[in-house]
């Protein structure tokens, strides 16, 4: 079945699903910065969007035409609960469904969810047919590693691909290796050629340790994927996607002008309803690259709530040279 992820040009750039990082605000703060061709949500519980504690999880869900197209990710061990989650994301407008295979957090693993599915392969394949059925014309895709305690590449990756996913995301790394070595992107075109030869017509991304746009682009040629998802990335460049933005270091007043924006939006879409203290991981983004930006950075991650991040950014702004201000 063709998607939008048909149309799209190659290769695919992509925002990875990120927790306490990649919600609605954050989509739309790279959307304007030099936006990806693709956006995920927070990964979401399907247990929990079929449950009582639906009002607990449901923001993970919230989005604006800015952000499409939007693929909602979930993770679980339940297939009617995969099942109606994925009838309840086509009806809330998404372009897509993901199923997260790759967590490799303990607690989400004991449950049997995530990277566990690796090493319970009849239960990933109902998960990915109940989505699937329950999607409709949305397209289902998954996202996964290498193997869980040791590299299981084609076997696992061929196993997915016999469900027909839309789109196999593959991450360099197995489960146990978290992110503590580099990412095996040799496996990742092992995958690609699997895919080849079983005539599968799945797209296949590529994801992990992407430095930049010209490493996105060198990586994709090399290893054939029809596109990658960059995650840590964007942390060390919000303008990682933009091309005119190559290798640029914003001024301190740039950066500075981009964290209040973002404080302000993150607020005004959240209120009370988000912890305060998840907005603080954003500050080292914007808050790197100019004299004085660590202990700046750090007088910030010590602030208690809004107002005094906003006293510090002022005091800092009063600080600076009249020209430097922006």
């Amino acid at each position: 079945m063709r998607s939008f992820w048909n149309l799209l040009p190659k290769p695919i750039k992509i925002l990875a699903p990120m927790e306490d990082v990649t919600d609605t605000v954050f989509r739309r703060i790279v959307a304007r910065s030099g936006r990806p061709d693709v956006f995920f949500t927070e990964f979401t519980n399907t247990d929990g969007l079929c449950s009582a504690g639906r009002a607990a999880v449901i923001h993970r869900l919230q989005f604006t035409e800015a952000e499409r197209p939007i693929v909602a990710q979930i993770w679980g061990n339940n297939p009617e609960r995969y099942f109606r989650s994925a009838k309840d994301l086509a009806a809330l407008g998404f372009d897509g469904i993901d199923i997260n295979m790759g967590c490799p957090v303990k607690k989400i693993v004991k449950n049997g969810s995530c990277s566990a599915l690796i090493e319970n392969r009849a239960l990933a394949k109902e998960l990915i047919l109940a989505a699937k059925e329950g999607a409709g014309a949305l397209p289902v895709s998954v996202k996964t590693r290498l193997g869980f305690r040791r590299v299981d590449t084609e076997a696992w990756a061929a196993h997915i691909l016999e469900q027909k996913p839309a789109v196999l995301t593959m991450h360099g790394r197995i489960a146990s290796d978290m992110s503590d070595v580099p990412a095996r992107w040799d496996e990742i075109g092992k995958v690609v050629a699997l895919r080849d030869a079983m005539g599968s017509d799945a797209l296949v991304v590529g994801n992990g340790d992407v430095e930049s746009l010209d490493d996105l682009h060198a990586k994709a040629e090399r290893f054939g994927v029809d596109g990658v998802m960059v995650g840590r990335g964007i942390f060390q460049n919000i303008f990682f996607f933009d091309p005119t933005r190559r290798g640029a270091n914003p001024p301190a007043a740039e950066r500075i002008a981009m964290l209040r924006g973002h404080i302000d939006l993150y607020r005004a879409t959240w209120g009370p309803e988000k912890n305060f203290e998840v907005m603080k991981k954003f500050v080292k983004i914007y808050v790197a690259g100019f004299e004085g930006a660590a202990r700046l950075r750090g007088e910030l991650m010590e602030s208690g709530g809004y107002g005094e991040i906003e006293e510090r950014l002022e005091e800092w702004a009063a600080a600076q040279p009249q020209g430097a201000r922006g």
